[in-house]
């Protein structure tokens, strides 16, 4: 799954990902991961958190793939939507895990500086993976983002946030969307050919 030549970039949500959270493990399992470290990760300010997300990306020449949760998904449609054509094609595609809708009634104050939410197609290959339960995010809402950002979709039964909280450790299934994503990567790189 893995090569020497990708870097992950862990992208956890708001207040971060604990340690035995999937991310968290991922990022211990997974070679050549590293997590893109927030200043703030209980008040994010979209500037900040899209920042740190550029430089991570900057610091080595090497292409990543990015790896989000919660607002780290909304973090990359805000960086992909501003962000310089010679680090965008760093990035060699996003999975994106139980997006936050930022701008549904009742949202957090603390997360409304990411809306509105970039509709724009993200220029890499993308798999989103949602579930029909999540508080964050209604399954139309799952799939309006997903068609805007011209994702691949899987929508899990009763997967709440896909966190610690709706028992998601290790989430070792979630490495099967990563396979996926990987797949996608490799069809794309063959019509480019």
């Amino acid at each position: 799954m893995a090569t020497p030549s990708i870097r992950y970039l862990i992208l956890p949500g708001w207040q971060g990902s604990s340690d035995d959270h999937w991310q968290s493990h991922w990022q211990r399992s997974l070679p050549n991961a590293t997590r893109v470290e927030q200043r703030d990760w209980h008040a994010p300010r979209r500037e900040d958190w899209v920042a740190a997300l550029e430089e991570a990306i900057a610091a080595e020449p090497t292409p990543v793939i990015l790896v989000a949760h919660s607002l780290g998904c909304v973090t990359v449609a805000h960086w992909a939507a501003q962000a310089p054509l010679a680090l965008l094609r760093r990035v060699r595609g996003a999975l994106l895990v139980a997006p936050a809708d930022v701008e549904r009634p009742g949202c957090p104050e603390a997360l409304r500086d990411f809306a509105p939410i970039p509709s724009d197609l993200l220029p890499f290959p993308v798999q989103l993976v949602g579930s029909d339960n999540d508080h964050a995010a209604s399954v139309p809402r799952l799939l309006d983002l997903a068609r805007d950002w011209g994702a691949e979709t899987a929508i899990l039964s009763g997967a709440g946030h896909i966190n610690v909280k709706s028992g998601h450790h290790r989430w070792e299934q979630g490495f099967a969307y990563l396979y996926r994503l990987q797949g996608l990567i490799e069809q794309q790189a063959k019509r480019r050919a």
